[in-house]
């Protein structure tokens, strides 16, 4: 909580990190819409500039706002600061609560589908790779994951020529080192003919079409309900 006599009340949010820091003529354009601290093709990181163009309309349409703190080589702080009203009677959590019984029953419920085949997981941040993995695992796939798009292509080729194919390909069309449509194009040019489903945080006219024109099968849209992720891999891997 940030009080004191005369202050504002708000409450505030950090998220610290250690990583590689941003120089201040970056952190200007942080949230401007689809900026990025590398924004070339080869990128080190991967991800689309949109997270934080999103956050801080959220945050301002719940009267708060959004802070940067950075400096290169000594990682990131991210603030955001809320009024969240009226608090008296409110009960104020120490620490976080493990999981209820009643959660783990909805996940085990949610496992319910059967995919008896193997995905290749085309997808470069942990948190997609951790959700998307447990969902496909959950209804009985065997998951293999890459982390960009030059890994995707060696791992697609390699289980071609050892006779283990993978049924469908999900393919994150924005990664570093090769994205995901310079990966499609590639497969496609060594006369790989399997699925390859794009997932992509871009949901504007005429992403499909680019999806596809890379020579994408099918196109989902993150984020995604589990429901739409087993169907169109179901739909595909028949």
């Amino acid at each position: 909580m940030v009080e004191g006599e005369g202050a504002a009340r708000g409450l505030r949010f950090a998220v610290v990190d250690s990583g590689v820091g941003m120089p201040p003529q970056v952190q200007v354009r942080l949230f401007q819409p689809s900026t990025q601290a590398d924004n070339s093709a080869a990128r080190r990181f991967g991800g689309t500039g949109l997270g934080l163009m999103i956050s801080k309309r959220l945050v301002e349409i719940l009267g708060g706002t959004i802070e940067v703190w950075s400096s290169p080589g000594q990682g990131s702080t991210f603030a955001v600061t809320i009024d969240p009203g009226p608090l008296d009677g409110v009960c104020m959590l120490a620490g976080p609560l493990a999981g209820t019984p009643a959660a783990a029953d909805h996940v085990r419920d949610a496992g319910a589908a059967d995919l008896a085949c193997r995905v290749l997981l085309a997808e470069d941040g942990p948190d997609n790779q951790r959700l998307i993995s447990f969902y496909l695992r959950r209804a009985g796939a065997d998951v293999v994951v890459a982390e960009n798009g030059q890994t995707a292509t060696e791992l697609a080729l390699a289980a071609e020529a050892e006779r283990r194919p993978f049924a469908v390909v999900l393919m994150d069309m924005q990664m570093p080192v090769l994205d995901g449509y310079e990966a499609t194009a590639g497969l496609r040019r060594a006369g790989y003919r399997r699925p390859i489903v794009a997932l992509t945080a871009h949901a504007m006219e005429g992403d499909r079409e680019r999806c596809l024109a890379a020579g994408c099968d099918d196109f989902l849209s993150k984020p995604m309900s589990r429901q739409a992720l087993l169907e169109t891999v179901q739909r595909h891997a028949e």
